[in-house]
């Protein structure tokens, strides 16, 4: 499975990177014990392969954040629809349509013992031409990373540059990385912010833990509409609250 995906073409092994900019190695291949992400060429969307193998492994330096990065640029969205979900809050942008699949009741209620289906999106938004993508993932920590207890804090999962293993796909340019500590009633909760793409697409992913459950927020949007919606979508993928 994966989260946020590029083309399901390999990318270029060798691609022309800006020097700002970070590389990953060759393409992501699916198996059995590690995570990769697979993008679509028209948009980004949180999809169902969360739990792949990464053949190469990605550099250490990869998702090092900038001592002296400069603050991000958010928007204000307190007057923005706020969709309640299990466990989790999240903004979403004004005329962004409600994608979101319903839940599947009658097979819940099945006499044979059917399970209700596993939904794909915990919520899932799109513009009016579809283009733009807002999404809400959630999945046990423990198919993300190997652990014996249960993941409270998302720091359970590694530092920023290690979690950027579960979360960037590989082929992808991190454009920046961030440690963010929000606080809340019971403290302060850590969420891992990471902004990247590729010559097409470009994507901001907010995530956090809580009760040994990842919740993953990611907004995307082609290359071409970022310098325009950047700022809007990156603020709806931050605006992710952990309930």
């Amino acid at each position: 499975m994966a989260i946020l995906s590029f083309s399901i073409h390999p990318p270029n092994p060798n691609p022309k990177t800006p020097k700002s900019a970070t590389t990953f190695p060759p393409p992501l291949v699916p198996a059995i014990s590690k995570r990769h992400f697979v993008f679509k060429t028209t948009s980004l969307v949180i999809s169902t392969s969360l739990i792949a193998t990464l053949q190469y492994p990605i550099p250490n330096s990869s998702a090092e954040p900038s001592p002296k990065a400069a603050p991000l640029a958010i928007e204000n969205t307190k007057s923005w629809f706020q969709y309640y979900g299990s466990g989790f809050a999240i903004r979403v942008p004004p005329e962004f349509q409600d994608m979101t699949e319903p839940d599947d009741y009658e097979a819940g209620l099945s006499f044979y013992g059917d399970k209700a289906k596993t939904k794909m999106f915990a919520a899932r938004f799109a513009s009016p031409d579809g283009s733009e993508i807002v999404n809400v993932l959630i999945r046990p920590t423990n198919q993300l990373k190997i652990t014996f207890l249960e993941a409270q804090d998302i720091t359970a999962l590694g530092s920023l540059k290690e979690a950027a293993r579960i979360f960037v796909p590989g082929g992808a340019n991190i454009y920046t990385a961030r440690k963010i500590k929000i606080k809340e009633e019971e403290g302060f909760r850590t969420y891992y912010f990471y902004e990247f793409g590729d010559d097409e697409q470009h994507a901001a992913l907010f995530a956090a833990v809580n009760g040994g459950k990842a919740f993953i927020a990611g907004a995307t949007a082609p290359q071409s509409k970022w310098d325009s919606d950047g700022v809007k979508l990156r603020s709806a993928a931050i605006s992710l609250a952990v309930l």
